[in-house]
C-alpha cells in the first residue's frame, strides 16, 4: 500500500478536481487472480460502505492487462446519493486490474510463476460519501470553518 498526491488534467467539478490524493495497493504472488481481486475488492467495499453491491466495468490502465473501474451502489433514494452518483445510483471508487506480465518481467520476476494485481483509490471521494461533503472543491480551499467539523477525526 502506497498514499500519494496525484495531478491530472481533469475538469473541476463538485465530484472531480485536478489534483487528489490515491491509495495504491498492490499483490504480488504465486497463482494469483482476477477472482483474488474482486474478492478482496468486495470485501473492502462491504466494510467501508457497509454492505453495497459492486461491479466492475472494462477499463485501460497502461500497467495492467485487464483493467477495470469499481464502482460500488449507492441507489438514489436520496438527493445526496443521486447527486454523488449522476443519477445512476453507482459510485464509482477506484481502478484496479491484473499486472501485465511484462511489468513483472521488468521488476525481475517471473512471470511464469508470479502475477499479481494492483488498484488505485482517490480519497478525497471517499471522504465526499463518508462525511456528507458536498462539493469536492470545499477540502481544497483551506476554510477553516469548513476543516474544524473534522477536529475530531485528527
Amino acid at each position: 500500500m502506497a498514499p500519494g498526491r496525484v495531478y491530472r488534467n481533469e475538469t473541476i467539478s463538485a465530484r472531480s478536481h485536478a489534483q487528489f490524493h490515491q491509495v495504491e495497493g498492490l499483490y504480488v504472488d504465486e497463482g494469483v487472480s482476477f477472482a483474488d481481486m474482486k474478492q478482496v475488492l468486495l470485501y473492502f467495499a462491504q466494510e467501508m460502505f457497509g454492505a453495497p453491491k459492486i461491479r466492475l466495468r472494462p477499463s485501460f490502465f497502461p500497467f495492467t492487462e485487464p483493467s477495470a473501474e469499481m464502482d460500488v451502489w449507492l441507489g438514489t433514494d436520496t438527493e445526496e446519493n443521486y447527486r454523488l452518483t449522476k443519477g445512476t445510483g453507482w459510485l464509482e471508487i477506484l481502478g484496479c486490474g491484473m499486472v501485465d506480465p511484462q511489468v513483472l518481467e521488468n521488476c525481475g520476476i517471473d512471470s511464469r510463476t508470479y502475477s499479481g494485481y494492483a488498484f488505485g483509490m482517490g480519497i478525497e471521494r471517499q471522504a465526499l460519501r463518508l462525511f456528507n461533503i458536498p462539493d469536492i472543491r470545499l477540502l481544497f480551499e483551506n476554510d477553516v470553518r469548513m476543516l474544524r467539523q473534522f477536529a475530531a477525526f485528527v
